[in-house]
């Protein structure tokens, strides 16, 4: 097991990559690409959720190779293996050490609960004490709290003594979301300890965890506040009318008297950091804001503490308080400037720091900075090797009306740039983006020779406001004539052949390739949707049947979609299950049983459209899966489907 991490220094690794540009071709032919099997690239990553304990002494990461889902717990000096804990009963998304000896597992599962309706997806925390080798939930439904509510995997901050963790919930019903003071050793019945209102949305804490502030937003009233405990009651310090949220509200500096806010700069019409005072409610000046880069995340320690922000972009870019932080990260950047590197660990003081590396001939690499240097870690996918990654690279062109549409576009390792098949994909979301990295599927296609192209169609997020409210209004109409227009600029380029190409997508994707079926029927040769979206008005309905008419949730989509204009003539228009004599191109369909997003029914009321219009359609069922593909099987089942059928075509 000892090898399972390997301790490497990567900074010979810039020398190399420096060489392998710099070196000139022994021979006249293009390199050779490994072969990787069709399956590997249907596999989970085999090291995930990689984190390091607060001294720095210890890493933990999740393990599903060999057909197990373990965690690793390893002290970094001399490798020992600490813990080998058993996660096939939880399954975690997300895992994090609150000591040296304590780990918290944030856990997602798709179940019914007796007594309520349906099924639908539910988060819980659980906490795992090294030394006692054992584990528990933190908030559970019916115990001392609401039984019937889902999101129970929200850690807000952990008392100083480190015994308890504040957690947000329901105490009976929906009237009151409360801040519960939870035992992290073993389980016992929560207490609260600071109720809230029935339209509470989050609180805030000191370094004592005292609550400062909590967050509301009313559905009905469409109200957004802000409230100080001050002088011993609340106090308003903020209140804004809007359908949806406009201001995000993240976290607290350092010294306690601010809460940390997102929103749109007014200058550079970029989403910026600001500061909000809880003694009077005033927001700062921008403190962190770029003038082509969005402000898309903020990192906080376990309390929310905030200490930098991550931009938007193709590659992430980072911004601390701390300039010495800032020095390191352009340090790396300038090191490895074809790789992108994402923080996913560090200890409290940021002396150690775990980078998840992908890109130039990189599947996924964990690394580790460390009293001044960078060693590596693990493989997420060591079966596919450097030299197997074919490259991603930035290019834009210009829509029809003159807007510029950033793209991405990845040619396989030892093909010629001329005439290619081609596989369009566009992202989900659709106020998403994707990111020059490894993307499982993209690399799949282009281990088959084809080019991948990525449009970031208007409506995309990340690239300033302007760009994404070009959307709003235009699913099926300007955001796919962009899809359209990306594939006829790299015809009129020569590198993709007209005549072979396929759509695929996934979640909005999953539309655009339906929408492309039946909008430009003469485009696509072959169109594969992933948990799509196939009939608009039954989307809206059921979200409103989810959530309730008035909220915010349903609002933010009828702006999305529609620019609020729900007229049913419109929706009908602009869903793809109401076209289906227009497909020419053979349709695959699949979906999860268990997509809580995007309900199986969209996919399967499209299939028996399709089907009785006599057209070529395939749909697979993914039983108990969910929106993502996450399940390992469903994945495998998906993409050996994928395989077959896009190979009949192009």
């Amino acid at each position: 097991m000892r090898n399972v991490i390997l301790i490497m220094m990567l900074l010979v690794m810039p020398f190399y990559l420096f060489a392998q540009s710099q070196a000139k071709p022994q021979s006249q032919f293009l390199p050779q690409t490994p072969h990787v099997p069709v399956e590997v690239y249907g596999q989970l990553p085999s090291k995930s959720m990689m984190v390091i304990s607060p001294s720095g002494d210890r890493v933990a990461y999740r393990d599903t190779s060999n057909n197990r889902d373990i965690m690793m717990v390893l002290e970094l000096s001399g490798l020992s293996i600490l813990a080998a804990i058993d996660l096939s009963s939880v399954r975690p998304d997300n895992a994090y050490f609150i000591d040296n000896d304590r780990l918290i597992f944030v856990v997602s599962q798709n179940k019914s609960i007796r007594g309520f309706r349906g099924r639908a997806d539910f988060s819980a925390a659980f906490a795992y004490n090294l030394k006692s080798k054992k584990m528990h939930q933190l908030l559970v439904p019916g115990y001392g709290i609401y039984k019937g509510q889902t999101q129970l995997g929200i850690i807000l901050g952990i008392s100083a003594d480190k015994k308890y963790a504040y957690m947000p919930a329901y105490k009976d019903g929906i009237s009151s979301y409360s801040l519960f003071k939870v035992n992290l050793e073993r389980k016992r019945l929560p207490k609260i300890h600071r109720r809230g209102t029935s339209d509470t949305i989050d609180f805030f804490l000191d370094e004592n965890g005292e609550v400062i502030a909590r967050e509301r937003y009313n559905n009905a009233s469409n109200i957004h506040r802000i409230e100080a405990w001050l002088n011993d009651e609340w106090q308003e310090i903020f209140r804004e009318e809007t359908p949806f949220k406009t201001k995000r509200f993240s976290g607290v500096t350092s010294d306690g008297k601010s809460l940390v806010m997102t929103t749109l700069d007014q200058k550079n019409r970029r989403s910026a950091f600001y500061t909000m005072f809880l003694a009077d409610g005033k927001i700062s000046e921008p403190i962190f804001s770029h003038e082509d880069k969005d402000v898309e995340h903020i990192l906080t320690d376990i309390q929310r503490v905030v200490h930098g922000v991550r931009y938007s972009g193709f590659t992430p870019s980072y911004e601390f308080f701390d300039e010495k932080l800032n020095a390191r990260m352009r340090g790396l950047a300038k090191a490895l400037p074809n790789n992108t590197f994402s923080i996913k660990s560090y200890t409290p003081h940021w002396n150690s720091m775990v980078f998840y590396m992908d890109g130039e001939q990189s599947a996924g690499d964990y690394a580790l900075y460390q009293n001044g240097s960078m060693s590596m870690l693990a493989s997420s996918r060591p079966e596919i090797p450097p030299q197997a990654v074919h490259p991603v690279k930035e290019y834009s062109f210009k829509a029809r009306d003159g807007l510029n549409i950033p793209s991405l576009i990845t040619i396989p390792i030892g093909q010629v740039a001329d005439k290619l098949p081609a596989i369009m994909l566009p992202h989900g979301g659709p106020e998403s983006y994707d990111r020059l990295g490894f993307d499982w599927m993209a690399q799949y296609f282009a281990s088959q020779g084809y080019v991948v192209i990525q449009p970031q169609f208007r409506g995309s997020k990340g690239f300033g406001l302007k760009h994404l409210i070009k959307g709003r209004g235009e699913w099926g109409r300007k955001m796919q004539d962009d899809l359209t227009d990306a594939v006829n600029d790299l015809v009129s380029k020569g590198i993709i052949d007209k005549s072979r190409v396929c759509i695929v997508g996934a979640s909005y994707g999953g539309y655009a390739a339906l929408a492309g079926a039946v909008f430009t029927p003469d485009l696509y040769k072959c169109v594969v949707s992933i948990n799509g979206v196939s009939d608009i008005k039954r989307m809206l309905d059921t979200e409103a049947i989810d959530h309730g008419s008035d909220h915010w949730v349903v609002a933010y989509w009828q702006t999305v979609i529609s620019k609020g204009d729900v007229k049913k003539d419109h929706l009908q228009q602009i869903s793809p299950i109401n076209y289906v004599t227009k497909v020419k191109a053979p349709v695959l369909l699949i979906h999860g049983e268990w997509d809580e997003i995007v309900p199986f029914e969209q996919s399967e009321n499209m299939f028996d459209e399709l089907e009785d219009a006599d057209k070529n359609v395939t749909f697979i069922e993914l039983e108990k899966g969910d929106h993502y593909l996450s399940n390992a099987k469903n994945r495998m089942k998906a993409l050996k489907a994928i395989d077959k059928f896009i190979k009949q075509f192009i």
